[in-house]
Parts: structure tokens; C-alpha cells; sequence
């Protein structure tokens, strides 16, 4: 299907969006890329959304990207006696590892790895930060805090460290059983919670081998801090504002936006920015214009997606979550200061040949009449090299592998297409011109630029480029399949 704007959605598939017909109305309202949550829902819950999203695949003929979002370690509180306490302000409250029921003065915290990490002047986050602890002195088993910001703690409620970095693996044995289950039922990418440091991707991508790509969901201090080697090691980005909302000043979440937004795109690695963008839209059948705005904010940074969580996961309105974000995206996109800030923030590092044959292919298209950029890509690596160019023009993604075009949906601004191994380049260039008459971007009045590796079907070869027109000697030239 084709999409009238180059940033992509994804929506979060849950009990408001678990049938046929719903999954299908999502993906024809804009839907791009759908999110399974493996925080909740059962396996066979979860492998009946993924059998819907392949047969409406099928039947449009339009591939679409599954993202399985792993839940991560968990951690919370215990329980408390009366099942809630009040904590005020500047009160001494402990956490412990005894498991006896909480009170006002203390309660358990069953991870000792956080006490093997805290340090006097850390801080304690409670119930998504609502609660504020501040640590005065601690132990193996122990931690004593003063209450910085109160209000009510009550059972089981999340924890969050902002301040060291804790000692645990990104996988839980959760994590290890759903990434091995949904690798294979055979989704396009994993994203992976609670990344503190490059090497917490190690296991996940052993785990997948090569099943999935791998997509690190940036949710904490530590993993700003070390973004440029994780993005090293990643296949994609997840800014997950929700989390570095609460573990950072909210003051600092845009900045940081925009600053990840840009390396992603210099590294020509897709970048997802989730969490609250529409969230009145769980009840109302419109956002505000502050939600509307902020969705506009992330597409004027150049992200490769937008994405809804209980929007479309849970709310009442989620056919018209996935339209508004559609609706926005075009008109910003339309918008002429959009292509200004966009091109002014073209930067990429041009090393290799590649490299230069898609800049070449983006100048060619905006100096021409050009209508279409098709690149042929096994790996999908020249399709994400094109995207990083930000072309004004469609960029038409020739794969003969359906997990790549999967994969592809994803990435700014690409339309795949599905195409046969090639063996010589003339074909490549018959099929080009093909699927771009066939799809509405280019007509026999024509041209579009073509961009492949010779010899074919090996990745990493893209050496030649070249100007097609459209007209029936091309179309009729010879049978490209």
C-alpha cells in the first residue's frame, strides 16, 4: 500500500486491537509496523495477532513489520500490611530484602542488585516517579532513605535507579522464553528493555541469530550516556520518553530527543520516538494540540517513526489514533519548512562507494525531473542509505527477500517492493520501471533513478547508478521475472 508521507507508524496491537477486522482497519488507516507488547498477554494471544498480521499481509500484498517489544527485568517493591501508606515529606523510610509486609516506615525491595549498586546520594524513583527517595546510607540488604517527595506507595510498584548503573542482564528468563517463541513465529524486530551499556545487546543478538533485527529501546541515564556505542552494536533506536521522563528532569528529554534523532539518522539506523504522544486519544476521539504538536515535533526532527502504545493498544479510539498521526504526518510533511529543516540537517559521514552513489542518486533526483529512486537491496543496507539522504522524491526498495522488505517498513520514506533475483542489470531496470508505473510514481513520461550492486545478490555491492525513462520501448524491453 501506498503511503502519502515517509514517516512510518507503528501501533500496538492489544485488547482493543486484537481481530481481523480491527488489525486491518489499523493498517489501512496508516498503520505500518505492528507492536507486540510482551508485557502482557498470553503466547497463544500473541501468536494469534502475528497469524492476522500475515493473512492481511497476504491479501493486500503489502509488507508489514512485526516489532516484539521484550518486557525486561521488573522491579518493585513488595507488599505492605495495609496494602497502601502514605510517605510524607522528609520522613526516614528503608527498603530491605526481609520479607515481611511493608509500613510506613519500610517495605521490601527483593533485588539485591540494587543494593550491591547504590551509593549514598542515589536516588529511589516510586510508582513512575511520583515518589522520590533519597538515599543516606545502604548495605547489601539494606538501604535508608529520607523522603524527598511523598504521597502513597502501595503494593508492588515499580522502582527506578536513575543514578548507577544496576548489575542485571537486559533478559529476564521472561525475555529469554518470548525472544526464542516469537523468533519463531517470526517477527522483523525485537526491541530490548532496561539497555544500560552496548554489551546488554550481546545475548539478545545470540539468541535471535540473525532471526531479527535487534532495536534498543533507550530508557535510562546510563544508556544516554553511552549512546554512541550502543547505536554501534544496534540495528535501530526506540527513544522511550515514558522511562527518561521519570529516571530525568522532564526538561531534558527533548534535547536529547532531537541530539538521538540525528545520530540515528547519521548512522542511517531507523529511530522510533514512542511513548505519550497521543495519550488523550485512549479516551477521546481527538488530541490535544499539544499531542498533535509534539507528533509534529518528532517528524520535523527527521524520526523514521511515531508510535502509539495504549492509543491503539487499549483506548476507544484507536482507528482514529492511527488517522490522526497519519493526517499530521502529510501535513507536515507538505509543509516547505519541513523539506528546510530536514535538508539542513543532512550530515552524513560519506565513506564508501555506496555512500556516494546514493548522495549521487538524491542530487540527480532534486536537480531533475526525476519521480522515484529505486534501489535494489538484498540486506536492506542501500535502501537505509538512501533514507539517511532524505530524498524529496519516493524511494522504491527492490528486494527479493521478504524478511528485508519487513524489515524495511520501518525506515523513513521506503516503499517495497518485491522482486525477483536478477542476474543482469538491464533486468533490474526493466522491473524498476515496472513496479514504479505499477505503483502510481512515475508514469511513461517519466524517469526514475535506479541504484544496484554488480554482480547481484550480494550485499554490500552497490557500485551503479542510472537514469531510466518510463516509456513502453522500456516497459516492454524484455520480461524481468
Amino acid at each position: 500500500m501506498r503511503r502519502h508521507r515517509n514517516v512510518k507508524i507503528v501501533a500496538t496491537l492489544g485488547p482493543a486491537s486484537s481481530d481481523y477486522q480491527m488489525i486491518k482497519a489499523l493498517h489501512e488507516a496508516g498503520a505500518d509496523v505492528f507492536r507486540l507488547n510482551m508485557s502482557h498477554g498470553e503466547h497463544s494471544e500473541i501468536a494469534e495477532r502475528h497469524k492476522i498480521i500475515r493473512m492481511i499481509e497476504k491479501e493486500l500484498n503489502s509488507p508489514i513489520a512485526i516489532l516484539a517489544d521484550l518486557q525486561g527485568p521488573k522491579l518493585r517493591v513488595g507488599v505492605f500490611a495495609n496494602d497502601s501508606e502514605m510517605l510524607e515529606n522528609d520522613a526516614p523510610f528503608r527498603m530491605d530484602l526481609s520479607d515481611e509486609l511493608g509500613d510506613q516506615t519500610r517495605v521490601q525491595l527483593p533485588h539485591p542488585e540494587i543494593f550491591a549498586a547504590l551509593k549514598a546520594g542515589a536516588h529511589l524513583l516510586v510508582n513512575d516517579g511520583k515518589i522520590r527517595l533519597r538515599v543516606d546510607a545502604c548495605g547489601p540488604d539494606f538501604a535508608d532513605c529520607t523522603v524527598i517527595n511523598g504521597g502513597v506507595i502501595s503494593n508492588r510498584k515499580g522502582v527506578n535507579v536513575p543514578d548507577v548503573v544496576l548489575p542485571l542482564a537486559a533478559l529476564s528468563e521472561k525475555d529469554r522464553k518470548d525472544l526464542e517463541f516469537v523468533c519463531e513465529l517470526g517477527v522483523d524486530w525485537l526491541a530490548l528493555s532496561f539497555v544500560q551499556r552496548p554489551e546488554d545487546l550481546l545475548e539478545a543478538r545470540e539468541l535471535a541469530r540473525g532471526r531479527a533485527a535487534i532495536l534498543s529501546k533507550i530508557e535510562k541515564p546510563s544508556a544516554v550516556a553511552c549512546f554512541d556505542e550502543i547505536l554501534a552494536v544496534s540495528d535501530g533506536i526506540m527513544v522511550a520518553r515514558g522511562d527518561l521522563g521519570v529516571e530525568l528532569p522532564v526538561q531534558n528529554v527533548p534535547p536529547i530527543q532531537k541530539r538521538l534523532i540525528r545520530k540515528c539518522r547519521a548512522a542511517a539506523k531507523p529511530v522510533i520516538v514512542a511513548t505519550q504522544m497521543l495519550e488523550s486519544m485512549i479516551e477521546s476521539p481527538m488530541p490535544t494540540r499539544a499531542e498533535v504538536s509534539d507528533v509534529a515535533t518528532a517528524i520535523y526532527e527527521g524520526s523514521d517513526a511515531i508510535m502509539l502504545s495504549a492509543e491503539s493498544a487499549a483506548g476507544a479510539f484507536p482507528i482514529e489514533a492511527v488517522s490522526t498521526m497519519n493526517n499530521v504526518a502529510i501535513e507536515v510533511e507538505s509543509d516547505p519548512t519541513y523539506t528546510e529543516v530536514i535538508e539542513a540537517s543532512r550530515k552524513a559521514d560519506r565513506k564508501s562507494i555506496a555512500d556516494g552513489i546514493v548522495s549521487a542518486a538524491r542530487e540527480i533526483a532534486e536537480t531533475t525531473d526525476i519521480k522515484a529512486i529505486c534501489c535494489y537491496t538484498q540486506s536492506g543496507t542501500t535502501a537505509l542509505l538512501t533514507a539517511r539522504e532524505r530524498p524529496r522524491v519516493p524511494i522504491i526498495a527492490m528486494t527479493s527477500q521478504m524478511e528485508t522488505a519487513r524489515r524495511l517498513a520501518l525506515t523513513w520514506g521506503t516503499n517495497c517492493v518485491l522482486s525477483g533475483e536478477k542476474v543482469r542489470f538491464k533486468e533490474a531496470v526493466v522491473s524498476a520501471v515496472r513496479a514504479a508505473i505499477a505503483g502510481g510514481y512515475a508514469t511513461q513520461e517519466d524517469q526514475v533513478v535506479i541504484t544496484a550492486g554488480v554482480p547481484f545478490n550480494i550485499p554490500g555491492t552497490t557500485n551503479i547508478l542510472r537514469v531510466a525513462p518510463c516509456n513502453e520501448r522500456m516497459i516492454y524491453a524484455m520480461d524481468p521475472e
